[in-house]
């Protein structure tokens, strides 16, 4: 019988990570202000959470909504941060760079990368934005840095993208995870699984509606 997948819920306050895991979530990303997209959240934030769970953390790094192109200033902010989240006991961070171009922005990505380690290092949704994420995952997986990547494939929903995720799959080689967020709920998952067959999935509602327990 095949193992499940890994769920990973995203959320933003300790009412909402406690509801993730009693619901069965096997790890939390944590942001704030998820309306765009989710941004560093508060460090008190993190350590009442790292606190409380017995699942690990993963914590934001994104220090502004917009784009994902970031100034040496705001550069050296996101290492701040990251030295933060080592401190406070994350599992992991989470962030993502791009160049004008919507490149991944591979010198920046392994500056603070490197600075995480030993820290698992996931690449959000930023790769949603390059005009080929295939190559970028390929180009992220051969950097040997990057724990795992999140992605729709580029597309709206990880249903809509499951055949550019599937082709993300098979570029990283196994070097780097694939993990499929976007509208992935607990009611749609058996169909997201059946047709992507990740081994985890990341998503708002994964393991139910948090704002309704």
């Amino acid at each position: 019988m095949p193992s499940l997948p890994i769920l990973e819920a995203c959320v933003d306050s300790p009412a909402r990570a406690i509801g993730a895991q009693k619901n069965g979530a096997d790890r939390i990303e944590l942001c704030a202000d998820l309306a765009v997209g989710g941004l560093t959240p508060p460090v008190g934030l993190v350590e009442a959470v790292v606190s409380v769970l017995r699942i690990p953390v993963m914590a934001m790094v994104r220090p502004r909504a917009g784009n994902f192109c970031y100034s040496e200033t705001e550069l050296d902010q996101m290492c701040d941060t990251i030295v933060r989240w080592k401190k406070a006991g994350v599992a992991g961070v989470v962030f993502g760079i791009l160049t004008p171009k919507k490149e991944i922005h591979l010198e920046k990505v392994i500056r603070l990368a490197r600075l995480a380690a030993p820290l698992e290092v996931t690449f959000h949704k930023a790769i949603d934005e390059c005009p080929d994420p295939v190559a970028a995952a390929r180009s992220l997986a051969q950097t040997g840095v990057i724990t795992r990547i999140l992605t729709s494939g580029g597309a709206p929903s990880a249903l809509e993208g499951a055949p550019v995720i599937r082709r993300m799959m098979a570029a990283t080689g196994g070097k780097t995870e694939i993990l499929p967020g976007g509208k992935i709920t607990r009611q749609n998952l058996p169909e997201v699984h059946a047709r992507i067959g990740a081994q985890a999935y990341h998503g708002r509602k994964i393991v139910g509606d948090l704002d309704h327990l």
